[in-house]
């Protein structure tokens, strides 16, 4: 079965506008969603899934990722320049990443731990995200240019917003990988806008549902 779908696409990209959103909210209040910060952490160390809908655990756990798709999509001005410079430099940064297998089995090496940690902890345990952001630090963090994440410097100068900013951050960068895995570009996504925002809002129906 081929995940090279409009489908899988759309859920790949809300997972990265998840991310940037979960980011930006906790970068300038110092909160977020901590439903959708559980199923973006938990798509990391989710390895063996059958569909890309399986890591996130079920459409649900992208609605505010599909919700944020919704509204840039929806405008054809860019409704959060800040978000999107955020998804942007994910996508960047993941390409670089692909090109390294070195830094790549480090980053598998590392999730496996963490893998057997969430067993012990859970995954929103300060332990857990403390060593997530940790992997994120001292691998994709390395990569320039490296993202700069604008907020209230109150927040961003608390250990445990920053460990969350950069666990998600790596979440990111997994959400971008699959994008690519199933045919996502760049190119695909501004001949296909139409298309996305259709998926998106067949999604969100699909949530409501639940």
């Amino acid at each position: 079965m081929s995940f090279k779908t409009i489908t899988y696409q759309t859920i790949a990209l809300a997972g990265i506008a998840q991310v940037a959103h979960l980011v930006q909210q906790l970068a300038t209040t110092g909160k977020a969603d901590k439903a959708a910060i559980e199923a973006s952490l938990n798509s990391l160390l989710a390895i063996d899934v059958d569909n890309p809908v399986d890591i996130y655990g079920g459409l649900a756990g992208i609605r505010s990722g599909l919700k944020e798709l919704q509204t840039q999509l929806s405008s054809n001005k860019m409704t959060n320049p800040e978000q999107a410079r955020y998804a942007a430099s994910l996508v960047f940064l993941e390409g670089k990443f692909s090109d390294n297998p070195d830094m790549q089995k480090q980053v598998q090496h590392k999730l496996k731990v963490a893998q057997a940690q969430r067993e012990h902890f859970g995954i929103m345990h300060e332990n857990v995200i403390a060593n997530l952001a940790d992997i994120y630090h001292t691998t994709i963090s390395t990569i320039n240019p490296r993202i700069m994440v604008n907020g209230d410097q109150s927040y961003l100068a608390a250990t445990d917003i920053i460990n969350k900013i950069r666990a998600l951050l790596l979440a990111g960068i997994r959400s971008t990988m699959l994008w690519k895995q199933c045919g996502g570009s760049r190119w695909r996504f501004i001949f296909f806008r139409r298309k996305i925002l259709a998926e998106v809002e067949f999604l969100l129906s699909e949530i409501e549902k639940l």
